[in-house]
């Protein structure tokens, strides 16, 4: 039986433009769509048939050769680029967004006439971190065990649902023919079924193993935050999109800093003698240790703030601050010598040591606005 011309097939001239033939096409595609016409084959024959005359006529280098030489000049009786080997996952695969929109996304009933990609499972691990590795940023290499396509798994189309990942049902009513379309159960809506599954791996073609994987880890994250290693998940079966590798931050707590935000905070405490007559104290930092003045006269108390010695902001150019709260330690009179007790008993009631607070000594209240002014 000789092949009908496929300008004739479309009811379009040969002197069609780009626009006009897709058009021309998405109106027989509308008409014999198979989900329209369930169990009808001469309409899937003339929906098959469409699809190989747009194949042709919508690529210029095939539709030169099939004006030139006819159906002979793109592949003989085999006809275009689909031919006699033409078969719908190809269709819907090829030129499903033509028509798709006029079915609710794909298929006639809002269903989809192609199959979903899958993709495979998140993973989710916790990764601990001191507060130098928070502040400068660290890459970490951690082991993850992962579900991997194993070598050697194949797969076939699904002979359920034929490669279209959707099962249909028609049932006949009152109103006339009802069709539903669900994911097909066989192979989850993804077309696919194992045809050979390797020694060790599962029936979706996986196996289970422990990989290496590199994270880089920002300057300033905080504890909870969550970071997204793309494609470290487990794999989907048959080539699907694999899943990501979630890393939560944990945040080791320092024994001498702590944090809140961007700000770092340190207790110092210095002796009453050391309050008096000033002293100069060695600080810890997360890079490294700095020395301080402690004025003559200081306050138990009072903050001290070291600009830009905290934490940077994630994806930011600024620094939080060190905060250093004094504390005026009080000595165990348990423990002092006759003549300290003697010597302090001498100063109750002196007037250099009764207490004169002046409006330059804050309250604690104050002290706490001033940290974040």
């Amino acid at each position: 039986m000789s092949k009908r011309d496929y300008y004739e097939i479309l009811e379009v001239s040969k002197t069609v433009t780009e626009v006009e033939l897709k058009k021309a096409y998405r109106k027989k595609a509308l008409k014999y769509h198979p989900d329209k016409n369930p169990g009808d084959k001469e309409a899937e024959e003339k929906f098959k048939e469409a699809a190989e005359a747009y194949e042709v006529l919508s690529d210029p280098q095939k539709r030169a050769r099939y004006d030139q030489f006819g159906h002979a000049g793109v592949g003989g009786a085999a006809g275009g680029g689909f031919g006699g080997g033409m078969n719908m996952e190809d269709i819907f695969s090829h030129f499903g967004d033509i028509f798709g929109s006029a079915f609710g996304g794909g298929g006639f009933g809002g269903f989809s006439s192609r199959p979903q990609q899958v993709q495979g499972s998140n993973l989710r691990i916790r990764l601990s971190l001191t507060l130098k590795e928070i502040i400068t940023g660290v890459e970490k290499t951690v082991k993850v065990k992962r579900f991997k396509l194993a070598s050697g798994a194949t797969s076939k189309t699904c002979p359920s649902c034929h490669g279209t990942g959707q099962t249909r049902r028609v049932m006949n009513t009152p109103f006339g023919q009802m069709q539903t379309q669900t994911v097909c159960g066989a192979c989850g809506g993804t077309g696919r079924v194992a045809d050979h599954i390797p020694p060790g791996a599962n029936n979706q073609g996986l196996i289970k193993v422990e990989e290496e994987v590199s994270i880089k880890i920002p300057a300033g994250v905080r504890e909870g935050i969550q970071l997204q290693v793309r494609g470290k998940g487990n794999d989907a079966p048959f080539g699907g999109i694999p899943g990501d590798l979630i890393v939560v931050i944990e945040e080791i707590e320092d024994e001498n800093l702590k944090r809140e935000g961007d700000n770092l905070h340190y207790e110092l405490y210095i002796s009453v003698p050391e309050a008096i007559l000033g002293t100069r104290k060695e600080i810890p930092t997360v890079t490294g240790k700095v020395k301080i003045t402690v004025e003559a006269g200081t306050q138990s108390g009072k903050i001290l703030r070291l600009k830009g010695k905290g934490l940077p902001q994630v994806h930011g150019y600024e620094h939080g601050d060190l905060f250093i709260h004094v504390n005026v330690w009080t000595p165990d009179p348990g423990k002092l010598t006759k003549e300290q007790k003697e010597f302090f008993e001498s100063m109750v009631g002196n007037e250099h040591f009764s207490p004169k607070p002046t409006k330059n000594d804050k309250t604690f209240f104050e002290r706490i606005k001033d940290i974040f002014s």
